[in-house]
């Protein structure tokens, strides 16, 4: 059976969704993240997605994060 990934966040700036990436992992939850920058120009988002099971979870870690 197919997971379905869902969008949790986007940014601009790669090191913020690797540092989210690795929060994640530390907790068990597999994220992707899907880059969709242009490659000449660099401009554009990243995204970071989890699983659609996974995304509330994600969503308190991610505040939590913020909220340090």
């Amino acid at each position: 059976m197919d997971e379905e990934w869902v969008l949790l966040c986007s940014v601009t700036e790669e090191f913020e969704l690797l540092l989210l990436k690795e929060m994640l992992e530390e907790e068990e939850i597999p994220s992707v993240i899907v880059n969709k920058r242009d490659s000449v120009y660099l401009f554009g988002e990243i995204e970071l997605r989890v699983r659609s099971l996974d995304l509330l979870r994600a969503k308190q870690i991610m505040i939590n994060k913020n909220e340090a």
